[in-house]
């Protein structure tokens, strides 16, 4: 014997009205994400570069519209800003340690191709972090596999599997800082729960 059963009905338009605002949400996200590449590329933020980066942004939104990505986090302003410094610091580091290995004479370095698992495994995760490890210079994305959430890099300058190892903390130090200023706290827990095993403190 069963009980009454619920009226899924009156719950409908709120569920569309919510998948409306989540659609409009992410449509957002994406732009200002686009917003700050298209300044990134240009290296200079400049109110001509926001300007053109929205207008850009937008035209690819439009005419090339994205899949659908879920965006379940929620925006951090202080880790996003921990980002965004240490984002810059990384930038400024590999770009004199290239331009070092550009000017050394005879100097040959080895390069290396490396995969990096990750633990968020989203298609938004993999993009940040793809898109933010390849705007250091010395550091290549080579192919993403979706299935399994592994970034296929090319690294500069390795001398041993030590360095190796490093590339791929660095990489998984990124993801990290992209989760604790954008991800959901499902996801926050996941990659500090992995950082505490290991025993890492980035």
């Amino acid at each position: 014997m069963t009980g009454p059963e619920s009226a899924p009905d009156a719950s409908a338009p709120t569920v569309v009205g919510r998948g409306r605002l989540g659609r409009w949400r992410d449509q957002v996200v994406a732009l200002g994400w686009l917003v700050v590449v298209w300044n990134l590329l240009w290296g200079d933020i400049t109110w001509a570069n926001v300007l053109g980066g929205l207008l850009v942004g937008g035209a690819v939104l439009v005419f090339y519209p994205l899949p659908a990505v879920t965006f379940g986090g929620r925006l951090r302003p202080g880790a996003l800003l921990v980002f965004v410094g240490r984002f810059v610091v990384e930038l400024v580091s590999a770009s004199l340690h290239v331009a070092r290995i550009a000017v050394q004479p005879g100097y040959r370095p080895r390069g290396a191709i490396i995969a990096v698992r990750l633990r968020v495994s989203t298609d938004l995760n993999l993009a940040l972090t793809a898109e933010a490890v390849s705007l250091v210079p010395g550091t290549l994305i080579l192919e993403v596999d979706r299935d399994s959430g592994t970034l296929y890099l090319h690294v500069l300058d390795t001398h041993g599997a030590a360095d190796l190892d490093a590339a791929r903390e660095r990489t998984r130090a990124v993801e990290r800082r992209i989760i604790r200023a954008v991800g959901s706290d499902a996801e926050l827990r996941l990659v500090e729960t992995h950082r505490s095993e290991r025993g890492t403190s980035r």
